[in-house]
C-alpha cells in the first residue's frame, strides 16, 4: 500500500480527545487568562469578517453597495439555474437621508441639548475648509451637505426555487453556511457573500433582512425577519411565518437596508449588470433606482437574449494530485469502501479499477 496510507493510523502517544478541545471560560463568567497575563478569546466566523470586511469587498460604503447588489443577484442566478428556469431578476434601489433612516426606524429627533459640545467641531471643519467664516454656510434647501451620510433598502426578487421555509435562518444567518462546498464551478463557494451584506446592514443601519420566499406559485409564502448574532454566529429571528401567497410568487424576495453611495458606485453597479447580461444572455435583468435628486434617478433593462441554458455543472471527485492527507482522512472517515482498492477507483478522479489494483496489491 502507499506510504501515505500508514499514516493514517493513529498514533499511540496521541493526546486523548479532551486535551485537544480549545479552553472554556468558566462558568461564573471569569475569563481566562494567559501565562503572558492576556485574556484569551475565540472569535466565531461571524465576528471576525465583521472586523475585516475589505476581504469580502466590503471596504468603503459605495463599494459595500456594490458587493450588496452582486452577491444578490448571483444568488437569484443560481437559484433560477438550479432548477433550469430562465432567470427574471429585478433590482430596486431606493436612496434615504438620515432624516428618512431615523423615519424608517421610528427614531425621534431632538434639539440638541448643549450645542457648545459640537462648536469645536464646526470650526473644526470650517478652518479645513479655507473659508473662516464663509464656510459654516447651511446647504440650501434641496441640495445635501458634502459628507451627508446616505443609505438604501436593497430589494433583489427572482423566479428561481425559492428556499425551505425551516432552512431560511440558517441559510442567510450563519456565516460559512452554505450548499456550494464540494469540486464543483460555482459563482460562490464559502456561504459568505449574502452574509456579509447582512452584516452590512447590521452595522450601518442596525436594520434586519426581510425575506419573502416560496417554492411554488401554489404554495404558502414564507416570511422571515431576521440578523445574525455576531458574536455567536447565529441567526436572530424576529418573525418566521407562513402566510398565504395571494400574489403567485416562486422564488424569492430579499430586501434590506444598508449604508451606501450610490453617485460614487453607480457607474460600477451598471456595468457589473451590462457584462452580467453579456455572459448570461438567457437572464433578464431589471434595475430601478429611486433617489432623493431627481437626476441621479435609473430604470434600465437588459432583455433576455436567448432561451438556451447551459448545462448545469456537475460535482466531480478529487484528483489525487489535489489529495493531501487531511482531505484523505476526510473522504476515508465519510467514505463506505471498506478495501482499499474500491476506495481510489469510486472516491478519486483519474483513477481506474485496474490502476486501483496496480497501486494497491492484494
Amino acid at each position: 500500500p502507499p506510504s501515505w496510507l500508514f499514516a493514517l493510523r493513529p498514533s499511540r502517544h496521541s493526546l486523548p480527545p479532551e486535551t485537544c478541545m480549545p479552553p472554556k471560560a468558566a462558568k461564573d463568567g471569569t475569563k481566562i487568562s494567559t501565562a503572558r497575563g492576556e485574556v484569551l478569546r475565540f472569535k466565531s466566523p461571524a465576528e471576525f469578517f465583521s472586523e475585516n470586511k475589505n476581504i469580502a469587498g466590503f471596504d468603503n460604503v459605495g463599494k459595500s453597495l456594490y458587493t450588496t447588489v452582486r452577491e444578490l443577484v448571483e444568488n437569484a442566478l443560481d437559484a433560477c439555474e438550479s432548477i433550469r428556469e430562465l432567470p427574471d431578476i429585478e433590482i430596486t434601489l431606493q436612496e434615504f437621508d438620515t432624516e428618512g433612516l431615523n423615519a424608517l426606524i421610528g427614531v425621534v429627533a431632538h434639539e440638541r441639548l448643549d450645542s457648545s459640545l459640537y462648536e469645536s467641531a464646526k470650526a473644526a471643519t470650517g478652518k479645513k475648509a479655507g473659508d473662516g467664516a464663509g464656510s459654516s454656510k447651511e446647504p440650501t434647501e434641496g441640495k445635501r451637505a458634502k459628507g451627508e451620510s446616505l443609505y438604501y433598502r436593497v430589494t433583489v426578487r427572482d423566479n428561481g426555487c425559492g428556499m425551505r421555509h425551516e432552512q431560511i435562518p440558517d441559510m442567510l444567518g450563519r456565516v460559512l453556511s452554505g450548499s456550494k462546498y464540494g469540486v464543483r464551478q460555482t459563482r460562490g463557494k464559502f456561504g459568505l457573500g449574502a452574509k456579509m451584506a447582512l452584516i452590512w446592514s447590521k452595522q450601518s443601519t442596525g436594520m434586519p433582512v426581510e425575506v419573502r420566499s416560496a417554492t411554488s406559485s401554489t404554495g404558502p409564502l414564507s416570511v422571515c425577519v431576521l440578523d445574525i448574532d455576531i458574536q455567536k454566529n447565529e441567526p436572530r429571528v424576529k418573525v418566521h411565518e407562513r402566510i398565504d401567497n395571494t400574489s403567485g410568487l416562486r422564488g424569492t424576495e430579499i430586501s434590506l437596508v444598508v449604508g451606501g453611495a450610490w453617485s460614487s458606485y453607480r457607474a460600477y453597479i451598471v456595468r457589473y449588470l451590462r457584462q452580467m447580461a453579456v455572459i448570461t444572455p438567457y437572464a433578464r435583468f431589471g434595475l430601478r433606482v429611486s433617489t432623493l435628486s431627481e437626476r441621479s434617478t435609473l430604470a434600465l433593462e437588459y432583455a433576455r437574449r436567448s432561451d438556451e441554458m447551459p448545462p448545469s455543472p456537475s460535482t466531480i471527485k478529487h484528483h489525487p494530485s489535489s489529495v493531501n492527507l487531511e482531505l484523505l482522512t476526510s473522504l476515508l472517515r465519510e467514505g463506505k469502501e471498506k478495501q482499499l482498492v474500491k476506495f481510489l477507483s469510486k472516491e478519486l478522479s483519474c483513477v481506474s479499477m485496474p490502476l486501483a489494483k496496480r497501486l494497491a496489491p492484494s
